[in-house]
Parts: structure tokens; sequence; C-alpha cells
């Protein structure tokens, strides 16, 4: 399903949403108490702003007593959709948020992801896909980074540790590729980029990753990921100590002008490797 027919769908669900509210003669706030969230949420849901997570839908159905209907479409959107169910909500948001901040301790975010080096992870995580699914997987994967290239385009900041300069991903031209591509981008303005050297020694958030969101008319959001699991967080007092986590990785990294240097000296030396095998 396509994003614009995606997003469709989802108004759709929040329109329902209001309707049936409204026919059980429920504000938002009253509906938000019986569900267990905030009537600001409510609201957010038939914007279509935000996705409720499943037991939210559940909980809905229950209240209004919808016999299953909000449950079923939540099933068929995330069926309908191109990401892992723990990531949907978090790659929704994405081209919504005016502000994503990121840190990865052993990959490249998958917003600056080149295509081999995005097949060369997916063929790793899956060595016995079938090519359909590697192909669907990396494009769905590049049309998410299209919102780097828009006018509207959030600011963007990642903070790498070093590791993810050193692991060879898809071999040394590959990796070229891929640091050139982060260059080019911090050289164009698009993106600030810092790098944690190895030299800094432990740091917060070591061997995890994590991302910040902030909106427009909306609360910041994190997202954290483990293996085939992730939580998107929005409550505020968790929200702000994933930022202060990213505060501290940013005073532990180098500068964005020390980072792109150690980026482009890392990819001339990938360069090297590719050209003498």
């Amino acid at each position: 399903m396509a994003q614009a027919s995606r997003q469709a769908a989802w108004e759709f669900w929040g329109a329902e949403l209001k309707r049936r509210r409204e026919e059980a003669h429920l504000t938002q706030e009253a509906l938000g108490r019986l569900v267990f969230v905030s009537g600001g949420y409510i609201s957010q849901f038939e914007q279509a702003f935000r996705k409720p997570q499943l037991d939210v839908a559940v909980r809905i159905d229950g209240a209004l007593q919808t016999d299953g209907f909000f449950e079923r479409t939540w099933r068929k959107l995330i069926d309908d959709q191109r990401y892992a169910d723990y990531f949907a909500a978090a790659a929704e948001l994405e081209p919504l948020a005016t502000k994503i901040c990121e840190f990865e301790s052993m990959i490249v975010p998958g917003l600056l992801q080149t295509a081999p080096y995005a097949q060369a992870l997916t063929l790793a995580n899956n060595p016995l896909a079938a090519d359909e699914y590697i192909e669907d997987t990396v494009h769905a994967r590049l049309d998410r980074a299209i919102i780097l290239k828009q006018a509207t385009r959030p600011l963007y900041w990642a903070v790498l540790h070093e590791a993810v300069l050193r692991v060879p991903v898809g071999g040394p031209g590959v990796m070229a590729e891929q640091l050139e591509h982060i260059g080019r981008l911090m050289r164009e303005r698009k993106i600030l980029v810092q790098v944690v050297p190895f030299a800094a020694g432990a740091c917060a958030q070591m061997g995890k990753s994590l991302k910040l969101m902030e909106f427009e008319d909306a609360p910041p959001t994190s997202y954290t990921e483990a293996v085939y699991s992730g939580n998107l967080l929005d409550d505020p007092s968790v929200v702000k100590r994933v930022q202060q986590d990213y505060d501290l990785l940013r005073a532990a990294a180098l500068s964005p002008e020390a980072s792109l240097a150690l980026i482009e000296s890392a990819a001339e030396d990938y360069r090297r490797c590719a050209s003498s095998t």
C-alpha cells in the first residue's frame, strides 16, 4: 500500500473513531479514561496523527461496543505496510517530525543508508530470503529517506559510534560509497552528524540505538529497538531521560567538523582497499 493511500486509510480509521465516539455521547477525555490514554491521544488518533497500539484498539472496541471493528481494521493496515510491526508506528511518524535525532552504535541509521549497504544488511539478516523480499525491504528503507531531500525536511542530527564506520558491511566498496554518501549530505548541510570515537571509552546507550522525534503540534517521542522488538515511548518523563542520554552522547562525540574529517578519511581508506582488490 502506498504511503498516501495508507495515510488515507488511517484517516478513515480516525474518522470512524470520532463518529462512533460521538454516537456513544463520549468526549475525547471520557473515552480516554475508558481505554487508559489521555483525551489528547484520542484526538491525535482521530486526526490520524498517531497510530494506536493494538491493545488500545482492542480496548476502544470494548468501550464503544464496536464488535472488533477497530482491531480488525488496525490489523489490516499493519499487514498492508512494508515495515515490521514493531517499527511501523515509528516509520509513520518520521515524515511528520520537525526534528529527528538518532544514535546508532553499530550500523548506519536507515535514513542514511545507500541501497548496496541496505541490501548487505538485509541479506545478513535474511540469508535464505527470496530476491523479491530483499528488493522490497531495500526499497522501503530508501523510500523513508525521501524526507531528507524535501524542502520541508526535518532537522536531522545523528550521533554514530566509530564502530559504525569500521564494520565493513558489504565490503570495502559498499562502505566507501556509504560513507561518501554521509559526507556528501553533511557538506550539503542537509544533516548533522557527530562520531563518538573509540577513544571516548564507555558512553551512554552503549551497544544500543535510539531515535528522538519532535513535532509541530504534538509532544516528542522516542523509539528504542531490540531484537525483533521496538518501543515507541511518549511518556514525558521517559522521553526527557532519553533526551538527557542523547545530550551525553553529543558531549562525548567529536565536533561535526572533526566527525566529517573522520568519516571522509574512513571512506578514502575503504576506497583504496576496494581499488587494490
